[in-house]
């Protein structure tokens, strides 16, 4: 199994994540949200390939432009939120894209309805949802991006397909299962935001 470090960084407690092979030392980060000089500390000894983001909001990038420039890893992101980043994409991610690092790799995931952009990334039984899905429902459509029926078509569609077991790794806060989450679905419609 891959390597996870996963720490929070940044007044809005948002989690940055990364996935390394223990054997080559390649690795993904997810989220260079705030906090450059820790992320980098994280990533003392990995090569990492791609700094891979879930969307263009300002608390999941402040710490992209240092860390890229530290790291000299690709910045990805989705072309829909490409206006929001403080910096040009390196690349542009298509859903069902696969990112490699040495053994292991991640599917991407593409789940509009936070933002127009939001991605989420899947490697084996875990998902990075982004602010796509957290503990008890998806994440604020109160934003000029955003919108409701969106993001519950992009859980419902893409996110609730997987398995129980699967592991949800959000944005911020703590971590749920797939299977904790499902059966609630129709009272967030229900609830609405």
């Amino acid at each position: 199994m891959y390597q996870l470090t996963t720490f929070s960084v940044g007044p809005y407690d948002n989690n940055v994540y990364v996935l390394s092979d223990p054997k080559t030392k390649e690795a993904l980060l997810i989220d260079a949200a705030n906090d450059a000089p820790r992320i980098i500390k994280e990533l003392a000894g990995l090569r990492v390939s791609n700094i891979l983001t879930t969307h263009g909001h300002a608390d999941h990038v402040q710490a992209l432009k240092s860390v890229r420039e530290q790291t000299h890893a690709r910045f990805t992101c989705h072309e829909a939120d490409e206006s929001m980043m403080p910096i040009k994409a390196d690349h542009r991610v298509q859903d069902g894209e696969r990112f490699r690092f040495g053994e292991y790799e991640l599917v991407a995931l593409h789940t509009p309805g936070h933002t127009p952009g939001s991605i989420c990334f899947l490697g084996g039984e875990l998902l990075f949802s982004g602010d796509t899905l957290f503990p008890g429902g998806p994440g604020n459509t109160k934003n000029p991006y955003a919108s409701f029926p969106t993001i519950i078509a992009s859980i419902r569609g893409k996110l609730f397909t997987l398995s129980d077991e699967t592991r949800v790794l959000p944005g911020h806060g703590n971590p749920t299962t797939i299977g904790r989450e499902r059966p609630h679905l129709d009272e967030w419609i229900q609830r609405g935001w």
